[in-house]
């Protein structure tokens, strides 16, 4: 995922209108909201810390959180599709899906956090929370990437602090009011609007106790470097190539239709959309002109308007950084069958594009392409689509497509990532742990393992 400059500014990429400026947090702003969390979460007085309020007062927020999310969500749709460009309906839905987040941790989390006993006399296993909790937010998602770092950890009983994008502000900054509208306590949950150098100083300091990022690899070193320097957790959410393995099907246009709407979730901004189509030779011509027909019927327009289908991407700058990766592949002998071109529309819209003869060796093999464009491989057996999809830095998700159920347990079992799907695109459900091995980062959120990373685990023996 490319790395964003550090000033807070709302630009418009459907239209190009600056819409709102935010100044960085000066180094008193970061310092007051660093204290504040660490009180918020210790308490004082008669006052409970939000790490000692109870599992059912937290349950209680959480709820609240998830009912207002429903309430607000035209407006905060909104925002998003202001901000990064999504089309509204897709921003909608990913509301929805925060909601989901929300009450999910609410009903369930109260029983995650019970005691466990263990296989020895008296001894239980106890999860508590660590304290203020850093995370640092990408764009693509602006509301779901925060809730499923936020969610789990608000009920554990750690307070929060959020660096969001520098593209995002206004999402991030709804999303606080609406926590503290449903009951969270002041300091326990804010937005900081830190620069690079102050997002560095939060992470070294020894109040936080752990941080989580969604973003580049290059940003996931950094952070994850001085994380390490001080002795303290991370977890580091970062890019994909998944593979979408079509070894055999009775029914290629449906699974043809999953292709091309998987990978143009989102104008194709999605660190888990599928990147890589690796097909059975048998299939390999029809399912490359059924993708490009599909590929070609996307109509650009403004993403509020219920007729557009294919969306601005989060920016120009970002748009150009795609189309050039496509001339690089082209340069390197790739096949362009369609698209690789900016549209009438808008600077920031790149038309749908499909690549194949990408080989190995070239930067387009092994880098992400964070757009809408779809690369094509041609496998000769299922070992070869195994060879295929695993020949990558990236190891978050992959997708199956075939009849022969041992076949997809097979090579589900040999695939290098940390979410495979049969049959199907992967769910986004809030009951399902994320996240991948290699370079795509290390940790996983969401389901019960959300709330096993910013933990805890302590052990009491009676």
């Amino acid at each position: 995922m490319p790395v964003l400059e550090a000033a807070f500014r709302v630009l418009n990429p459907a239209t190009g209108e600056v819409l709102a400026e935010y100044a960085e947090a000066t180094a008193a702003d970061v310092e007051d909201a660093v204290e504040s969390a660490r009180r918020a979460f210790i308490g004082g007085g008669k006052t409970a810390g939000w790490g000692t309020t109870t599992a059912e007062r937290r349950a209680a927020v959480l709820r609240g959180a998830a009912g207002r999310l429903l309430e607000r969500k035209e407006r905060l749709a909104r925002l998003a599709t202001e901000e990064m460009g999504k089309l509204l309906a897709e921003a909608v839905g990913e509301v929805e899906l925060c909601a989901e987040i929300f009450a999910y941790y609410a009903e369930h989390g109260p029983g995650f956090l019970a005691d466990e006993p263990l296989d020895h006399p008296g001894a239980v296993l106890q999860r508590r929370p660590l304290g203020p909790i850093l995370g640092i937010m990408p764009w693509n998602y602006p509301y779901y990437q925060i809730a499923r770092f936020a969610a789990p950890n608000l009920m554990l009983g750690n307070a929060l602090l959020i660096k969001p994008a520098p593209a995002c502000p206004r999402s991030a900054l709804a999303l606080e009011e609406l926590l503290l509208d449903a009951g969270l306590p002041a300091g326990a949950y804010r937005t900081v609007l830190a620069g690079v150098e102050q997002t560095a100083a939060l992470v070294s300091d020894p109040r936080i106790q752990g941080v989580s990022l969604t973003g580049s690899e290059r940003a996931g070193i950094a952070v994850g470097t001085l994380a390490g320097a001080g002795l303290k957790k991370s977890v580091l959410e970062l890019g994909g190539s998944d593979a979408f393995i079509v070894l055999d099907t009775e029914d290629l246009d449906s699974v043809v239709d999953l292709a091309a709407a998987a990978r143009m979730e989102n104008a194709g901004q999605a660190c888990t959309s599928p990147k890589r189509f690796i097909v059975a030779a048998s299939m390999y011509d029809d399912f490359v002109a059924g993708l490009a027909a599909k590929l070609a019927g996307y109509v650009p327009g403004d993403p509020r308007d219920p007729g557009a289908t294919l969306a601005p991407m989060s920016s120009a700058a970002a748009a150009r950084t795609l189309l050039a990766q496509v001339d690089g592949a082209v340069a390197e002998g790739a096949t362009l069958l369609c698209g690789g071109f900016s549209t009438a529309a808008g600077e920031a819209y790149v038309s749908p594009t499909l690549l194949t003869d990408v080989r190995p060796g070239t930067r387009a093999y092994r880098e992400e392409l964070f757009g809408p464009v779809a690369v094509v491989y041609r496998a000769e057996d299922e070992d070869d689509a195994v060879r295929l999809a695993n020949d990558s830095p990236y190891g978050l998700g992959a997708s199956i497509f075939t009849a022969d159920a041992g076949r997809a347990d097979r090579i589900a079992e040999r695939l290098e990532v940390g979410m495979v799907s049969v049959n199907r695109l992967a769910p986004s459900s809030a009951a399902l742990p994320f996240g991948g091995v290699k370079n795509s980062g290390v940790g996983r959120e969401l389901g019960p393992l959300g709330m096993d990373e910013f933990v805890n685990r302590k052990l009491v023996v009676r």
